[in-house]
């Protein structure tokens, strides 16, 4: 057993998940949600369908099973893609329990229960591991689990940039221009002296696309799967294209051939860390101006310790997450600096059903980053809001909105363009500054 393999965190902070029962069952199911993705994909995906297939009356099968259908052909294919996913959703599994709970097992247990043929194969030692500890994920779990790998086509794959180029677009010129601004009273300005924030930063595309503009940029996540996923290919990726993804594979609906379903994509379309060690626009070297913290967006930024830490808050597709608007816009007003930029651009597509007061019981057992006398998103109540009322709100809690546009932008979400269904956002755009 090489002891290397239990070294070292990768996210550090105030809050210790595993200091907690609940929040550690919660971690370790999603740990299970990504290293149960092979098995469950193949149950659901191809177990399942052929069952179906062989419930048929027996000619219509057979005819099905030949040219120019050859149906069981493309269960097999099927078949060899859900490894191909599987691939990256154990290298994830891998990256989260090495940086979560590696640190804290005792590496002589370890040790005890793992045969030597195994003792270099860090999948093999953390999945012997997951099966002494008796570990069981969940449902919801799991459908993250899978949302999350078909999340890496539109956030690291080229083609995923015709999604990125109208959504981080907008964004990035916002920054570029409130640069070029400020720099007209400050020619000696350096772009890392202007700190953005990137709430709800997901698997880290835009927090590093933002950094390779020579910005200085702070994510946060609360997501365990986004966490665990964005630590992998920002960290632990040796190249680019080290993976392929089929992420239209396990959806068989609105497809005009077989191959539009079958499309894979290299990812990372970029490996980070060759580009992070090319230090271009700033003064400062890349890697020591990018970061990403866990917890609650609304705890953090609402803390002391976070007022007037940024020049700019950026969320893209993230302030309708939230069950109280009002709760986001407090946080955002803390953390920016007077005069600071809010530049915002998404649908309200509000993710949080209506929420009444909680019981004691669902207080105590929430999974998420709370404290004592704040549970930030787990607060009871929620509200849905049109774009006006939102607006109105934004300006009332001391924004000045310099801009906003609407219907300007459509983009799709994970959208496959081959696809016979094509859901269609047109999200506003707006920039606010603090009063």
């Amino acid at each position: 057993m090489d002891d290397a393999n239990m070294e070292g965190k990768e996210w550090e902070g105030d809050f210790d998940p595993l200091a907690d029962p609940e929040e550690k069952r919660h971690l370790l199911s999603v740990l299970e949600s990504f290293r149960s993705y092979r098995r469950l994909a193949h149950l659901n995906g191809t177990h399942v369908r052929r069952q179906a297939f062989y419930s048929l009356p027996q000619e219509y099968w057979t005819m099905l099973s030949k040219p120019p259908f050859s149906f069981l052909d493309s269960l097999n294919r099927l078949d060899d893609l859900i490894d191909s996913n599987a691939e990256l959703a154990e290298a994830i599994f891998t990256a989260g329990f090495k940086g979560f709970i590696a640190p804290t097992i005792d590496s002589d247990w370890v040790a005890s229960i793992i045969p030597e043929k195994f003792a270099r194969d860090e999948y093999r030692i953390y999945s012997i591991v997951m099966d002494h500890l008796n570990v069981q994920t969940t449902q919801n779990d799991m459908d993250k689990a899978r949302s999350c790998i078909n999340q890496f086509y539109r956030d690291w794959t080229a083609a995923g940039n015709v999604e990125r180029e109208k959504c981080f677009g907008p964004v990035l010129e916002a920054l570029n221009a409130e640069f070029t601004a400020r720099s007209l009273s400050n020619p000696t300005l350096d772009r890392s002296e202007i700190k953005v924030l990137v709430p709800g930063a997901g698997l880290g595309r835009f927090v590093f696309d933002i950094s390779q503009v020579g910005f200085s940029v702070e994510g946060n996540e609360i997501s365990y799967h986004e966490l665990m996923a964005s630590s992998m290919v920002l960290n632990h990726t040796q190249k680019a294209e080290q993976f392929s993804i089929a992420p239209f594979v396990l959806s068989c609906s609105n497809h005009l051939s077989r191959a539009d379903q079958f499309q894979t994509f290299a990812i990372p379309d970029i490996h980070p860390g060759t580009a992070l060690a090319i230090n271009e626009g700033s003064k400062v070297p890349a890697n020591e101006r990018m970061s990403m913290s866990t917890g609650d967006f609304c705890v953090l930024y609402s803390s002391p310790d976070y007022k007037g830490a940024f020049e700019a808050v950026a969320t893209v597709f993230f302030i309708d997450t939230a069950p109280n608007i009002i709760r986001y816009i407090e946080a955002v007003r803390n953390c920016l600096k007077p005069g600071g930029l809010w530049i915002n651009l998404g649908p309200l597509l509000w993710h949080q059903p209506p929420q009444g007061p909680k019981s004691p019981e669902e207080n105590d057992h929430s999974h998420g980053y709370s404290y004592a006398h704040d549970a930030g998103i787990g607060d009871p109540g929620s509200v849905e809001l049109t774009n006006d009322e939102v607006m109105a709100l934004v300006e009332h809690l001391g924004f000045c909105i310099e801009k906003q546009e609407s219907g300007t932008i459509e983009t799709g979400y994970i959208s496959n363009p081959r696809s016979m269904l094509q859901n269609t956002y047109r999200p506003v755009f707006w920039i606010a500054r603090k009063r």
